[in-house]
């Protein structure tokens, strides 16, 4: 109940970031609005668009913050909030012992230490599908999305940093029978913030999921 109540407190902190709900919608609705679409009509329904990487730099998008002020920051909410085994909290949010499961590479770890918290959707594609265009205030949001348990996956290190900034067009996760469940998560969050993509990802999460339940994509959209 504790990582509860400290996970939801840091996601309503994080609400305050995302785009005021009187802005113009984007191509698939206003922030704060919800859509539930079979999976294949979600890729469908993406915004079309080259992708371009210039400009880009990973301090664009300010992460790990502590929304709720509580020591936490989204990492170590991240960590809380996944662990099956939970670590001990200790002063300033030191995490000792615990235990999680990476699910790209099929493999349970047993210290904080050996873990990444990846952004499902690399800053850096990110960056690529349209977050060039928003504000710094929409970018940190979009960094530290404790809104939707999708956007950040505890993962081994070695996993995350073989695919750095890949796309489903390049990478997919070494445990295949996750990579139904990765290219859905890809996909909700690119549909919750509107993301694009281009020709080529758009036929890699096709292709990739061609045997995947057609199961609804339950999104609440952060701008």
């Amino acid at each position: 109940m504790r990582l509860l109540a400290t996970f939801a407190a840091a996601t309503a902190a994080l609400a305050a970031l995302t785009l005021p709900a009187h802005a113009a919608p984007g191509p698939l609705g206003e922030a704060g609005g919800t859509l539930a679409l079979p999976l294949r009509d979600a890729v469908k329904a993406l915004p079309a668009a080259d992708e371009t990487r210039a400009g880009y730099t990973r301090t664009s998008f300010r992460h790990w913050t502590d929304a709720d002020k509580d020591q936490c920051n989204t990492r170590k909410e991240v960590l809380l909030a996944e662990a099956f085994i939970a670590p001990e909290q200790g002063s300033r949010c030191a995490l000792t012992g615990g235990e999680w499961y990476s699910p790209y590479d099929d493999v349970y770890v047993e210290a904080a230490g050996g873990l990444d918290v990846d952004h499902m959707v690399p800053l850096a594609e990110a960056w690529d599908s349209g977050a060039g265009e928003w504000s710094a205030k929409e970018r940190e949001a979009y960094a530290n999305d404790l809104g939707d348990d999708r956007a950040l996956v505890a993962v081994t290190a070695r996993s995350n940093r073989s695919k750095a900034d890949q796309d489903p067009a390049t990478w997919l996760p070494p445990a295949e029978a996750y990579r139904c469940e990765y290219l859905a998560d890809w996909v909700a969050v690119k549909v919750r913030w509107q993301l694009a993509v281009d020709d080529v990802e758009r036929q890699a999460l096709t292709d990739g999921m061609a045997n995947c339940p057609n199961e609804p994509v339950k999104v609440t959209l952060a701008r």
